[in-house]
């Protein structure tokens, strides 16, 4: 089984148990649902509850009724089955992305180096190409296909990059 990291444990909430998960995973609703099951460290844990309280993914897990119970998770990093997600052909994970080639539509090549994001809802690739650092937005017109059979992006770059 590949795990895919969901989010991180920052803090408990009220006394009956429930966690804290910041999170900016792309597919929330498809990880954090009633009856789904999170991994920490090696374990698995079965989703009791699940609410979004301030930007915090807020989760009760099955078994764990008070703080005292679940203060053994705090800061832990917070996984979830990837075969699980039933990501499309156009969906892709960013530490897939990675591992992808880039290709200008002027038949330069390159790779991606870092993925970011410049604002909540604004992710930004910084891609290495002949000796040059660029930065492209992840959705934006200069992307023009990602394939994930042959692990290839394709990008039309614009000039003076």
């Amino acid at each position: 089984m590949e795990k895919v990291k969901v989010g991180k444990i920052v803090s408990t909430h009220g006394i009956q148990g429930e966690i804290k998960i910041l999170s900016q995973f792309p597919w929330k609703e498809r990880v954090f649902q009633v009856g789904n099951r999170l991994w920490m460290d090696d374990q698995n844990y079965e989703i009791k509850t699940y609410r979004v309280h301030k930007g915090y993914d807020m989760v009760t897990l099955d078994h764990y009724h008070n703080i005292n119970e679940v203060l053994f998770l705090m800061k832990k990093d917070v996984y979830f089955d990837k075969a699980e997600l039933n990501l499309t052909d156009e969906e892709v994970l960013d530490e897939d992305l990675i591992s992808f080639e880039v290709l200008t539509t002027e038949g330069k090549r390159g790779i991606i180096k870092e993925i970011f994001f410049a604002s909540p809802t604004n992710k930004i690739l910084r891609i290495w190409i002949e000796k040059k650092e660029i930065l492209i937005p992840m959705f934006s017109p200069m992307v023009k296909k990602i394939d994930k059979e042959k692990k290839e992006i394709l990008i039309e770059q614009m000039k003076g990059l």
